[in-house]
């Protein structure tokens, strides 16, 4: 449960429900904007690619592209884009060992919006690593401008911004643009094995999954004097969830995608738990500590869904699934007969991060537009899903869920950091909770 003290502003409350309706009427319109350029097929040509979001993972993903560079795979990081100057410098200073593979001196973008002049470049393909909150409309756009994308998981925060990725994910299709999303789980040897298996019937039926992602928390950023209330909260952008998700949407998302994966789908109802036990602070945001779902499936197989931020604790990351005729530990790829005897066991995984990256450029080369958006959506709807059941204390359905028009922000109105930020402090200098049993139509 959330902690009493902490104060619950009713007006923060109502801007969580109401802000950002503007997402909605975006994906409408989606539809009717124009091609610019034309999807191509590239050969022996070089890809030139953007990177917006200079972060860690943007650096990883940067670097992890410009890795698959051959004779035959020629690429080129040639544009940059974040709100903060540092983080580009940083991000290429990371970048040294990839001698004539970076060249942006003509084209490093810095501020809220630097994404736009980024897109208006001749870049073939983006990769979108900005804190979540952000990915629908830098998806959106990047489709509008004709660049193939790669795209970190997840890809939204809450049902609006799904909806709006599913949307401009529907023109790529149409435009021929390859969408990659970092759920690197999928494109690893030893996890497409072991859900083969698991398909084929090798546990016999699946009666109950499992899914964890427990570990003891994520960083923290102080806040500086000369921040701005919304410069903070994108610089801390994990604490917040107009900007993360949750740690269930920005983490416990991979573990849910494996069990979706191997259901075919996402779930049909979710209930769950969750709260503050150790985020108690003022520079704690107002994210949980900990989330505990279950699932049900639309076949009855049920899924139980645990994260936690909590020092001290039982750590793991990983997924189980049980059957008639035994089980598995599917992120080590075995399987056990019901006497707990290993009867199979896959290869060894390799490097997702890396992996996802061969394949997308592999499949551009071949002339394949690859397209995983959807399953992105879903599995990100699925963590919004569960994060939903554990503020509201309700058991949620799929359908209600999807079609929530509640937005955590209207992030095309943020034009510089001096706008208003999205979720304001109370006079203590702390952020609206959702309370489970009292706020219950944070659904609707």
């Amino acid at each position: 449960m959330s902690q009493p003290q902490e104060s619950q502003s009713e007006s923060n409350r109502r801007g969580f429900l109401q802000a950002g309706s503007a997402v909605v009427a975006g994906a409408a319109t989606l539809g009717t904007l124009p091609i610019s350029r034309a999807a191509h097929t590239f050969s022996s040509d070089e890809i030139k690619i953007g990177l917006i979001g200079c972060g860690g993972r943007g650096t990883g993903a940067a670097q992890q592209a410009l890795d698959t560079y051959s004779e035959t795979n020629r690429v080129k990081l040639t544009a940059v884009a974040d709100p903060f100057d540092f983080r580009i410098e940083q991000a290429l200073k990371g970048m040294g060992k990839y001698e004539g593979k970076v060249d942006v001196a003509n084209s490093t973008f810095v501020g809220v919006n630097a994404y736009k002049q980024l897109l208006e470049s001749d870049v073939d393909l983006v990769i979108l690593t900005t804190p979540p909150g952000f990915r629908p409309m830098h998806f959106e756009a990047a489709i509008n401008a004709g660049k193939h994308v790669f795209m970190e998981k997840p890809v939204a925060v809450d049902a609006p911004g799904v909806r709006r990725v599913l949307a401009a994910n529907k023109i790529a299709k149409e435009k021929k643009l390859a969408v990659a999303v970092g759920l690197q789980r999928r494109h690893e040897s030893g996890y497409q094995a072991t859900i083969q298996q698991l398909k084929d019937g090798a546990i016999g039926d699946i009666i109950l999954t499992r899914a964890y992602w427990n570990g003891d928390g994520v960083w923290n950023r102080e806040r500086t004097p000369e921040q701005s209330e919304l410069e903070y909260q994108i610089n801390n952008w994990y604490y917040f969830n107009w900007l993360s998700g949750d740690h269930i949407t920005e983490q416990h998302i991979h573990n849910l995608d494996v069990i979706n994966w191997l259901m075919d789908g996402p779930p049909e109802t979710a209930q769950g738990q969750g709260g503050r036990q150790v985020r108690t602070g003022k520079g704690t945001g107002q994210i949980y500590d900990h989330h505990m779902v279950e699932y049900t499936y639309k076949n009855g197989v049920r899924m139980v869904s645990q994260c936690r931020h909590i020092p001290g604790c039982w750590s793991t990351v990983d997924e189980y699934a049980h059957g008639s005729k035994g089980w598995c530990h599917i992120g080590a790829g075995k399987i056990y007969d019901r006497n707990n005897k290993v009867i199979w066991e896959a290869p060894r995984n390799e490097n997702g991060w890396a992996k996802e990256h061969f394949d997308l450029f592999a499949a551009i080369r071949n002339g394949e537009i690859p397209n995983e958006g959807d399953y992105g959506a879903y599995s990100t709807m699925t963590s919004v899903m569960g994060r939903i059941a554990t503020y509201t204390g309700k058991v949620v359905t799929w359908e209600q869920c999807l079609n929530s028009e509640i937005s955590l922000a209207n992030t095309d109105a943020i034009e510089s950091f001096s706008s208003e930020a999205p979720l304001q402090p109370d006079e203590n200098g702390l952020y609206w909770v959702p309370t489970p049993g009292r706020d219950t139509d944070l659904v609707v």
